[in-house]
């Protein structure tokens, strides 16, 4: 991590450009968000603080990445975390949640879309989430063609319950879901099986891209069904990781041109691994995605 000392400064530092650019400002959507797994650990050891200092790299919606049944967000009861992301100018759209198949030790993980699924949509009403998300499958919950069938059916279910709180349902991608078994892809599966009304998607261009698949093809295949995006880049190496928006190889420009075709309403900047501070990558990205995107 950096010290406090460099993070002060380069915090100036971009707001300082901010202020001597005031084109920019002029561009920027209304908000700008970051997926939570990205600072995980500082988020972990003090949320308040790690909201605090996304806040001001001038970052202004949230993705959760964590919420269990009995720790709620981030260890806190909806409404006290609601009053901090408020305390920092902050709105946090939308939340991941496990599907919750697989047991732990035999019990069920509450929290989760198959169990205490409506006391998890109660608690986002409080939050103001208007996007809750299957986040991941675990390799136990991925399974055959027929598996996701039954996933599909499962989210439509959940979909419904969040419809009754005016929230929409989303399904998160990997890249696990575009590996074809019999001539078909499960994630082809997930988009004909899931009622669009009740399941939209939230695309991950990182993986998407990384298994292969065009997001733009995606976005015309299937229009208006993506509202949500995790904004992720791949670096240029032969193992094609993770690194700052900008700095790989995916063509966001040509993407963010399709927002509205895709049906875009909130996209995150997501890394899931950093070279050194998280928070000095996600500035980098925020700078690179404000100069160039929005």
């Amino acid at each position: 991590m950096t010290s406090r000392r460099a993070f002060v400064k380069s915090a100036a530092l971009l707001s300082a450009g901010v202020l001597t650019a005031p084109s920019l400002l002029a561009k920027s959507p209304a908000t700008i968000g970051l997926q939570l797994y990205t600072v995980r650990d500082a988020m972990q050891q003090d949320p308040a603080a790690a909201l605090a200092r996304v806040a001001k790299l001038g970052y202004n919606s949230v993705e959760g990445a964590t919420y269990t049944g009995n720790q709620k967000f981030y260890g806190m009861e909806p409404a006290a975390f609601a009053k901090v992301l408020k305390q920092n100018g902050l709105m946090m759209p939308s939340s991941h949640y496990l599907l919750g198949e697989q047991e732990n030790n035999g019990q069920a993980t509450q929290g989760t879309i198959l169990h205490g699924w409506d006391k998890a949509v109660d608690d986002a009403a409080q939050v103001g989430i208007k996007y809750m998300v299957c986040a991941y499958l675990l390799d136990s919950e991925r399974g055959n063609l027929d598996h996701y069938k039954l996933l599909a059916e499962r989210l439509n279910k959940a979909g419904e319950r969040c419809k009754k709180a005016g929230i929409q349902m989303a399904y998160h991608n990997h890249d696990f879901e575009f590996a074809a078994q019999n001539g078909k892809l499960p994630y082809d599966i997930l988009l004909t099986e899931t009622d669009k009304n009740l399941v939209q998607m939230e695309l991950d261009l990182y993986w998407a891209t990384k298994a292969g698949h065009d997001p733009v093809a995606l976005f015309k295949k299937n229009p208006g069904r993506f509202p949500l995006w995790h904004v992720k880049d791949m670096d240029k190496t032969p193992q094609h990781g993770f690194t700052e928006v900008g700095n790989g190889s995916i063509d966001f420009k040509r993407i963010f041109a399709q927002a509205k075709l895709a049906g875009m309403k909130y996209f995150f900047v997501e890394q899931d691994q950093t070279p050194g501070s998280p928070f000095d990558s996600i500035q980098q990205s925020i700078t690179h995605i404000k100069r160039n995107l929005v």
